[in-house]
């Protein structure tokens, strides 16, 4: 087998576009006619930019040669132009490159991915997802109120699910870590309160942050949030300064967890070594690709650490996370969006199982999934924005933070 053809869509979610602005889907094909698909979640440039990225990892390093030298490949896209270090754009474009690779040898062999990794672990995967509004709701009043929350994480657990996830505490700016308004710290506590009562025992509270707080300032939250006790608390302070995480992680009880903007194993054993988390969030989208995950996953082990993959994006890195997951013995559990999400579903024509809070490990060859292509293709990402963006006003310490987060809220 050899890699010949490679196309890429850019896929935009419909309102309320759950998962971002839009979703780079990459299609390759080898001489032989296997198609594997991947995704790349990348979100430092436009699309435009990013498939010319794609299309020259691809024809540089991987274009010509067997799907099966992951391992060969991975060191060219990694050492490209002199570098040896981790580029999120470079490596986000080989991770979707990557996943499309084990799909097509899962093809190849009549297995899913997992069987070639060491085999299934984990039949049942715990799935969680973030509160988003029911249909019910008003979701301009959502972000900031506690009842609706609430409200909604209880339907979330009568559906199954045993862990919800919410980010009540003020915006992620590109300026950096701030101290949080003290409006901001009560509402948060005011979340984890009401969402506990209404929950009780039958489900983790999972606090998410975007990399928001100064270190004290992440220290204070944690603090007023300690007594709900949180299975984590996400990405207290910006990912780039991991000495300061873990600060964070040794003044709270609260577990610390972080991953989704780090990329390859050189960015995560730092967050190990110093104690900064133990629980890892990598998105395989970025990480590096399955094969590199799973050496983070392995790292992880050697730590007493966690792996729970997170997803904002498509499907194919959501089938992706899954085979990962099947795998690993260190694995706690994998971002959800709501039971999959209506038009994550649609676009791989249902063919992954979310039952009762956990999804079934697939059984069929390759990530599992059968991708409707000319769906994908119908929803073309016409707008001009980024996949998620940061607020770039700064905190504001006299009147209500409303932050809906990176992607638009559209009723």
């Amino acid at each position: 087998m050899k890699l010949q053809d490679l196309d890429i869509i850019v896929t935009a979610p419909p309102a309320p576009g759950w998962g971002g602005r839009y979703w780079i889907f990459v299609k390759v094909t080898t001489a032989c006619g296997i198609t594997g698909w991947g995704e790349v979640y990348a979100a430092s440039v436009g699309p435009d930019a990013m498939r010319a990225v794609i299309s020259d990892v691809f024809e540089r390093h991987m274009q010509g040669e067997n799907p099966e030298n992951i391992e060969r490949m991975f060191r060219r896209a990694y050492s490209s132009g002199f570098t040896q270090r981790p580029d999120l754009t470079v490596m986000g474009a080989f991770s979707g490159l990557e996943i499309a690779c084990w799909d097509i040898l899962g093809k190849a062999h009549d297995r899913p991915v997992y069987a070639l990794m060491g085999g299934l672990m984990n039949e049942r995967i715990r799935s969680y997802t973030y509160l988003y509004p029911l249909p019910h709701q008003s979701m301009a009043d959502f972000w900031t109120s506690p009842d609706l929350a609430a409200d909604c994480a209880a339907a979330m657990v009568a559906e199954g699910f045993t862990a919800v996830k919410f980010d009540p505490a003020g915006p992620y700016t590109a300026r950096g870590g701030h101290m949080p308004a003290m409006r901001d710290i009560s509402r948060s506590a005011a979340f984890c309160k009401v969402i506990r009562a209404a929950v009780g025992d039958r489900a983790d509270l999972l606090f998410g942050t975007h990399g928001q707080f100064s270190t004290g300032g992440a220290i204070r939250l944690a603090k007023a949030l300690e007594p709900y006790s949180p299975l984590w608390f996400e990405e207290p302070v910006p990912p780039d300064n991991i000495a300061e995480m873990a600060k964070v992680a040794r003044a709270t009880s609260i577990p610390v967890a972080t991953g989704e903007r780090l990329t390859t194993k050189a960015e995560f054993a730092p967050v190990l070594r110093q104690g900064a988390a133990t629980i890892l969030q990598p998105a395989l989208g970025r990480s590096g690709g399955i094969l590199e995950t799973k050496k983070i996953a392995a790292m992880a082990e050697v730590y007493n650490a966690q792996m729970a993959p997170h997803l904002y994006a498509g499907p194919i890195e959501w089938a992706a996370n899954i085979q990962l997951a099947a795998n690993i013995p260190n694995l706690l559990m994998a971002e959800t969006i709501q039971k999959g999400g209506d038009f994550h579903l649609a676009l791989i024509k249902n063919s992954i199982t979310w039952e009762e809070g956990f999804i079934l490990a697939p059984t069929t060859p390759g990530l599992g999934i059968e991708v409707d292509e000319d769906l994908a293709r119908a929803h073309p990402f016409t707008g001009e924005g980024l996949h998620l963006e940061m607020q770039d006003t700064p905190c504001d310490y006299v009147n209500e933070n409303d932050f809906q987060g990176g992607a638009p809220a559209t009723e």
